[in-house]
């Protein structure tokens, strides 16, 4: 089944994640699910077959462990060697309580290790199975500007490292015809795990997410480099 169309997605167990593989599986592609913790994962599967997703397998990555990640790119490149969609969604709030002056050091480190350093690591290592398919990257992110309004910064700073190597990925791709395509999605708010499950004026809910950026994914255009808000945040 050379054209049949696989997708990786990173945190599916739950959150936006989970809606984004859903409405992906919905629209055609055999999704992969990747998570951390083996029976979300297969409770998530269950859901996901039970709404008529065909789910291929799961794939335990934790970000911050990079021996775990080159063991599972080796497994995915080996057996899903058509893979031609990496959606990087995984990743931790660190602690979106404190300031920057109340900011531990460890909280910085832990949120770069998994947003960002364990996202670059897992996408360099499935270059070659994407590139081989013509294949595409989504990063799920938010803006590298800061908001007056809410801005943590381990996330921030965790996200807007994984923006600059969305930039910089892009151009290199486009410089050395790199037959892969790589842009970001911001979701907006929505109310999910991530953020103590927060819904405000404004906010939308996981389905509405997960469905919008499917259909920004099979909507046919070439987004290279593009940073896409599905739903800007806007002053109150």
């Amino acid at each position: 089944m050379a054209n049949e169309k696989i997708v990786l997605v990173t945190g599916a167990n739950k959150g936006i994640g989970f809606g984004i593989a859903k409405h992906l599986g919905l629209s055609g592609w055999n999704v992969i699910i990747s998570a951390r913790d083996e029976q979300r994962a297969e409770k998530a599967i269950c859901e996901l077959k039970a709404a008529g997703v065909n789910v291929l397998g799961y794939v335990n990555i934790e970000l911050k462990d990079l021996n775990g990640i080159n063991q599972a790119t080796k497994e995915i490149s080996e057996n899903y060697p058509n893979l031609s969609l990496l959606v990087n969604n995984a990743g931790i709030p660190g602690d979106m309580s404190v300031d920057s002056a109340h900011t531990e050091l460890n909280d910085i480190r832990e949120t770069l290790d998994v947003n960002f350093i364990g996202t670059w690591a897992l996408t360099k290592a499935l270059l070659p199975v994407l590139a081989n398919n013509n294949g595409r990257i989504v990063n799920i992110t938010v803006p590298s500007e800061i908001s007056p309004y809410w801005h943590p910064l381990a996330y921030v700073a965790s996200k807007a490292a994984l923006n600059a190597m969305m930039g910089v990925m892009a151009i290199e791709f486009q410089q050395s015809n790199t037959p892969v395509e790589i842009f970001s999605v911001h979701p907006g708010p929505t109310t999910t795990d991530l953020n103590g499950n927060m819904s405000l004026p404004g906010f939308h809910d996981i389905e509405t997410v997960g469905q919008k950026t499917a259909e920004l994914i099979n909507d046919g255009q070439n987004h290279q480099g593009e940073f896409i808000e599905l739903y800007p945040i806007v002053e109150e």
